[in-house]
């Protein structure tokens, strides 16, 4: 709880920064730099394709569904792990073979059962476990 509390202030602190920055000298003109000349915009970075995929060692890379798995169509990047649940160092965390689980049916998801999951690895997302490539769950059952 200490933890996210001190989260949400250094984000409030940023954001409140944030508004103030870029602010000119009040004619119209762009702030000075330190240096004494005019501030330009710099050239954004070029965003990478979110269809590009992130690489990733063979060893973790989960296999393809069979066309005949879940009730469920999966979707066109699902996948399936089995192995045994394991608890994170965070509260609530799940991990299965260096993935978090992400989602899915707590009672099945407990530490030290042994499960197949149906998911898809979402390694940009942004999780608050600190610790294996996100996969979001779609159906998971006892192996």
């Amino acid at each position: 709880m200490k933890t996210s509390r001190m989260a949400l202030a250094a984000l409030v602190v940023c954001a409140a920064l944030s508004g103030c920055g870029g602010q000119g000298v009040g004619d119209g003109m762009p702030a000075p730099s330190p240096s004494g000349s005019p501030v330009t915009d710099l050239p954004s970075p070029t965003p990478t394709d979110p269809a590009t995929p992130t690489a990733m060692p063979s060893s973790a890379v989960p296999t393809k569904l069979p066309s005949s798995g879940p009730s469920r169509p999966p979707g066109p990047d699902a996948a399936t792990l089995t192995g045994t649940v394991e608890a994170g160092v965070e509260p609530g965390c799940r991990l299965l073979d260096g993935y978090q689980l992400v989602g899915g049916p707590a009672d099945v998801l407990t530490a030290g059962t042994r499960v197949t999951v149906t998911g898809q690895p979402k390694p940009d997302m942004m999780t608050t476990c600190q610790q294996g490539i996100p996969f979001v769950v779609e159906s998971a059952r006892r192996a």
